[in-house]
């Protein structure tokens, strides 16, 4: 038997605002609302424990922000990656520099409390 990735967390100084972005970009909505702040995310119908991992963004009085050793990779699912990269733009992502050289198939990009994430090339299924 072997474990699968059920809930991944990210400390943040403002869990309503990541909320509000991470819920736009992913489709997610919030299924749970903790007395410190945090706030649990995951698609709808689905809550803790479905297929796809749910999203705790985490009260932090100390989040580490930038490139981390860990970072999340999201896909389009209903159009290409240039509208999709406009959209996330238009949500409130920035772009974010790690080194990349511009030749990459990838975008790299930052939320609104500057944790970085890629936009990768290929569209997946819902």
């Amino acid at each position: 038997m072997a474990c699968r990735i059920s809930e991944l967390i990210l400390d943040c100084a403002d869990p309503e605002r990541l909320a509000a972005f991470w819920s736009e970009v992913l489709g997610y909505v919030e299924i749970e609302r903790e007395d410190d702040g945090s706030i649990h995310l995951a698609p709808p119908g689905a809550g803790f424990g479905g297929p796809q991992p749910t999203l705790l963004l985490s009260a932090s009085d100390d989040p580490r922000t930038g490139k981390l050793p860990l970072h999340l990779d999201v896909n389009a699912t209903d159009r290409d990656q240039d509208a999709e990269l406009e959209r996330l733009l238009t949500l409130g992502a920035v772009p974010a520099d790690v080194g990349q050289t511009g030749e990459e198939s990838w975008h790299v990009l930052a939320d609104p409390e500057g944790n970085v994430f890629c936009l990768l090339r290929a569209r997946l299924d819902p």
